[in-house]
C-alpha cells in the first residue's frame, strides 16, 4: 500500500473538474424537486390521483421503480429520482476506477509510477478510495439538500446513502473488470453492461408481481427496497456494503494473479497480416471506433423500445394535471401529450447522442495521448485526413446512432397503438437532434484542436445541457438559462411545426467549431 495517499491526491488533482461536477449535478438536484412538488400537487386531490396512476402502471415502473408513496414530496422525490440517481453515481465510478487503473496501464504511466516507491496495490487502492470517497459525498449533499429543503433527516440521508451505495458496489464491479481486460474501453464496456443488465433485471422485477424477488439481484433495486420518507430501512443498504467488500477482495486477488499491463482474459492475436482496409486512415478509425458505436446503439435501441412501448401509457399517468401537462408540453412543445412525451424523450435520446459523439471526437486525443498517432502520421497519413477520419464517427456515427433509436422507438410505439404510420413521425423527431449532437461532438473536437488539455471540460458542457434539457422545464428555469442548451433550439418533433432556421444555424456553428479543431491541431505539436 506504500504511496497509495500520494496516488490518492494525484487522482483528486486530476478529477478537480469532473468530480466537482458529478458531486454538484448529483448532489443537489433532489433538492431542487421539492418545491416543484408542492406546485405541481399542491392538494390531497391532487397526490391521490397521482398515486394511483402511477402506482397502477407497470411500465413506469420498469423506468423508476415502485411508487411505494406518492403524497408526499419524500416519497415523490425518492421514487422519481433515486433510480436515475444510482445509475448516474454507478457510471461516475464505473469511469472513474477504470480511469486510474486500467487507463493508466494503457498509457504506460502506472509502470512508470511503479518503478518508484510503490505498492503492487497502491494504484486499485487510490481508485477505490477516490471513487468511494465521491459517492459518499454526493450520498452527504442530498441528505444535506433534501433535510435543509424540510424533509425529515431520517428519510433524506437513507436517499442519499441509498444513492452512494448503488455507486460503491459499481466502484468494486470496476475494480474487478479492470483486472480482466487489456484496454480500458473493454473494462468499461463490461462493467457498464452488468449496469444494463442490473438495470433490465430490476425493471422486470419492479413491473412483474410474480417475479418480485428478481429486484434483489440488482444493486440498483437496494436503495429503492430501503423505502426512504416510507420507512427509512438501513438492513437493505448493508447487502451494498457486504456486495462492495467481496468484490473488492476479489479485485484484491486479481490484481496478484496477472502482469502489469496484462489482462485475466487472454486477448486474441491478430491476422499476420492486416487486411486492406486498414490502410488508409478511414479504415483504421473505423476498426478503433466500430466497437463503442455497436454499443451505443445496441444500449440507445433499448432503451428507445422501452419508452417507445409506454408512450401511451403517459396519458394515464398525468391525468386532468394542468401543470405537469404544461411542463411536458414545454419539453415537447407539441399539441398531443403522447407527441410531447416522444419529443422529450428524443431530447434525452439526442443528449446520450452527444455523449457518444463526444467521446468518438476525442478518440483521436486518447490516441495522441496514448502515443499510438505518431507512428501513424509518420507515414503518409496527413494530420487533416487522421483527425477528420475520427471526426467523421461524431458526425455520420451520431446519425446512425439516433436513426437506429427513432426507427426502435417508432416501432415499439407503433405495435403498441397498433399504427406503424407513426413511425416516421417518429424517426423524424429523433433525427431532429442531430444539430445539437453535432454542436456538442464539435465543442469536444474544438477543445482537441486548439486545448487538448482541456478536453475534460467538453464532458462538463454535456453535463451542463443534460442537466437544462432533462430537468430545466420542470424546475422553470428561465428562457436564456434554457437556451445555453442547443437541444432547446431543435424542432420539437413530433407534433411541432418544422422550422429550419435553427436547424441551419446550428449546423452552421458546429461546421465551424470542426473546422476550428481541424485547423488548431494542423498548427499545434503532438502530445
Amino acid at each position: 500500500m506504500t504511496g497509495t495517499w500520494t496516488l490518492i491526491r494525484l487522482a483528486l488533482r486530476r478529477d478537480r473538474i469532473i468530480l466537482p461536477i458529478w458531486i454538484v449535478l448529483l448532489g443537489l438536484t433532489p433538492a431542487t424537486t421539492v418545491a416543484a412538488y408542492e406546485q405541481l400537487y399542491p392538494d390531497a386531490a391532487s397526490r391521490a390521483m397521482l398515486s394511483a396512476s402511477a402506482g397502477a402502471n407497470p411500465s413506469l415502473a420498469v423506468l423508476y421503480g415502485p411508487a411505494y408513496d406518492l403524497s408526499t414530496a419524500g416519497g415523490f422525490t425518492a421514487w422519481r429520482y433515486g433510480l436515475f440517481l444510482a445509475l448516474f453515481a454507478a457510471l461516475m465510478s464505473v469511469f472513474t476506477v477504470t480511469r486510474h487503473t486500467r487507463a493508466e496501464e494503457d498509457s504506460g504511466r502506472l509502470e512508470l509510477i511503479g518503478s518508484g516507491v510503490v505498492g503492487r496495490h497502491a494504484a486499485l487502492t487510490a481508485a477505490i478510495a477516490t471513487a468511494a470517497g465521491a459517492n459518499v459525498v454526493i450520498g452527504l449533499a442530498i441528505g444535506l439538500g433534501l433535510t435543509g429543503a424540510g424533509l425529515s433527516a431520517s428519510g433524506s440521508f437513507v436517499l442519499g446513502l441509498g444513492v452512494a451505495s448503488a455507486g460503491l458496489v459499481f466502484t468494486a464491479i470496476s475494480a474487478v473488470t479492470a483486472q480482466l481486460t487489456e484496454y480500458s474501453r473493454s473494462a468499461n464496456g463490461i462493467a457498464c453492461a452488468v449496469l444494463g443488465g442490473s438495470f433490465l433485471v430490476r425493471g422486470v422485477g419492479d413491473s412483474t408481481v410474480s417475479l418480485d424477488w428478481l429486484s434483489w439481484l440488482s444493486p440498483l433495486a437496494w436503495p429503492q427496497r430501503a423505502k426512504p420518507f416510507i420507512e427509512d430501512l438501513w438492513w437493505p443498504l448493508g447487502l451494498a456494503v457486504v456486495a462492495t467488500a467481496v468484490l473488492a477482495a476479489g479485485a484484491y486477488q486479481l490484481v496478484s494473479r496477472r502482469d502489469l499491463g496484462a489482462g485475466l482474459l487472454p486477448g486474441k492475436p491478430g491476422p499476420v497480416n492486416a487486411p486492406p482496409s486498414l490502410s488508409n486512415a478511414f479504415g483504421l478509425a473505423w476498426r478503433l471506433q466500430r466497437g463503442a458505436l455497436l454499443g451505443w446503439t445496441v444500449g440507445a435501441v433499448i432503451m428507445a423500445a422501452v419508452f417507445g412501448s409506454i408512450a401511451n401509457g403517459i396519458v394515464d399517468l398525468v391525468g386532468s394535471n394542468e401543470q405537469i401537462r404544461e411542463i411536458m408540453q414545454r419539453m415537447g412543445a407539441a399539441q398531443s401529450l403522447v407527441d410531447s412525451f416522444i419529443a422529450a424523450i428524443a431530447g434525452m435520446l439526442g443528449i446520450v447522442t452527444a455523449m457518444y459523439a463526444t467521446q468518438a471526437a476525442l478518440r483521436a486525443r486518447s490516441e495522441e495521448t496514448g502515443e499510438r498517432a505518431e507512428p501513424v502520421l509518420a507515414t503518409g497519413v496527413s494530420r487533416v485526413s487522421w483527425v477528420v477520419s475520427h471526426l467523421a464517427f461524431a458526425v455520420v456515427g451520431s446519425a446512425v446512432l439516433l436513426a437506429s433509436a427513432g426507427l426502435s422507438m417508432g416501432l415499439a410505439h407503433g405495435l403498441r397503438v397498433g399504427d406503424l404510420g407513426q413511425v416516421g413521425g417518429i424517426l423524424g423527431g429523433t433525427l431532429a437532434q442531430l444539430p445539437a449532437v453535432w454542436v456538442a461532438g464539435a465543442i469536444a473536437a474544438l477543445l482537441f484542436g486548439l486545448l487538448p488539455k482541456a478536453t475534460t471540460a467538453a464532458w462538463a458542457l454535456v453535463g451542463v445541457f443534460a442537466l437544462i434539457t432533462l430537468f430545466g422545464p420542470a424546475l422553470r428555469l428561465s428562457q436564456p438559462m434554457l437556451d445555453v442548451s442547443p437541444f432547446t433550439h431543435v424542432p420539437k418533433l413530433p407534433g411541432a411545426e418544422f422550422t429550419p432556421t435553427p436547424f441551419l444555424w446550428l449546423s452552421a456553428v458546429a461546421i465551424v467549431l470542426f473546422g476550428l479543431g481541424i485547423v488548431g491541431f494542423r498548427r499545434r505539436d503532438l502530445g
